[in-house]
């Protein structure tokens, strides 16, 4: 019995399924499928990195958001620069601290 996913997988995934002698049914998104599945999929990989709190589920991670840029055409140098600012101007996380009223 076949597995139904319909859900976005790295590139090489089919060619991984069939190497293994099964088949793997597929198709390209177009530009508003890419988007949601993007979306999906980003949240998937942060639930997964929830769950196990692992170097490899935060590079999952990481390529999914390496992908949105792509995508929204989001210069990563601008990327990294308006993180800066916002850390500069607001902070980080490293001081842990927990906010309890305003």
């Amino acid at each position: 019995m076949a597995k139904i996913y319909n859900k976005l997988v790295r590139d090489r995934i089919p060619e991984i399924i069939e190497k293994k002698g099964e088949k793997a049914v597929f198709h390209i998104a177009d530009e508003a499928e890419y988007w949601e599945k993007l979306q999906e999929k980003l949240k998937e990989e942060v639930d997964e990195f929830i769950k196990d709190s692992s170097i490899g589920e935060i590079a999952d991670i990481f390529e999914v958001v390496d992908a949105i840029c792509d995508f929204k055409n989001f210069d990563k140098l601008e990327l990294e620069n308006i993180k800066n600012r916002k850390a500069e101007n607001r902070g980080k996380f490293k001081k842990r601290i927990i906010l309890e009223e305003s």
